[in-house]
């Protein structure tokens, strides 16, 4: 049974918006990377491991805000 007296949400743009911002971030990082990459070939390894785990956790911090404003339309709780 239908609840007829619900809302009827409408498709929004964020989601493919935030997926293409998405793949920009992850885009920007690669060829940043790849842009350092004989940079950071040179270091020792033990310091190369700590610098592709940081990138690795960087792109991921706007995440949430990112997530959220796609679920919601708000970039703050």
């Amino acid at each position: 049974m239908k609840n007829e007296n619900a809302p009827v949400e409408r498709p929004t743009i964020r989601k493919p918006a935030g997926i293409f911002i998405m793949l920009f971030m992850i885009g920007v990082l690669a060829w940043a990377i790849g842009t350092f990459a004989n940079d950071i070939g040179r270091l020792p390894v033990l310091i190369q491991a700590i610098v592709y785990l940081t990138a690795g956790v960087v792109w991921i911090t706007p995440l949430k805000p990112l997530l959220r404003w796609m679920e919601t339309g708000k970039w703050r709780e």
